[in-house]
């Protein structure tokens, strides 16, 4: 059983905790291939220690980004996910995605950006 199919937020005291939401804004014709690249991902996130759960949101409004949200136990175990080979594993196809515009000469078709959030009730 991995640490997101055994997570008990009750497990956690409710002053701790930390947060991950990934602001990923894609261009529309990107869209389809991003939630591909989700709903096949690797999950190599799922194996690294104090990792929690996560949620990826579509938004609702055009414009606006998609939401990757992870939980962690502490922010030192997010750092070590971003840090480690497991990271470059789970972002693989989208870095060479990435690549591949920049090869063309065109925008890239994705950008993202990190907010980091301790928890402080549940």
């Amino acid at each position: 059983m991995t640490a997101a199919q055994s997570y008990d937020p009750n497990s956690i005291p409710p002053e701790t905790g930390f947060v991950a939401i990934n602001f990923i804004s894609c261009n529309d014709t990107y869209k389809s291939r991003f939630e591909e690249l989700f709903a096949t991902r690797a999950k190599a996130i799922d194996r690294m220690p104090g990792f929690l759960n996560m949620q990826v949101l579509r938004p609702n409004k055009d414009g606006e980004p998609y939401l990757i949200v992870s939980h962690w136990k502490n922010e030192e175990d997010f750092r070590k996910w971003t840090n480690s080979p497991e990271f470059i594993e789970g972002h693989k196809r989208g870095f060479e995605d990435l690549k591949a515009a920049k090869e063309r000469g065109e925008e890239p078709p994705m950008s993202s950006s990190f907010v980091t959030y301790d928890v402080i009730a549940r």
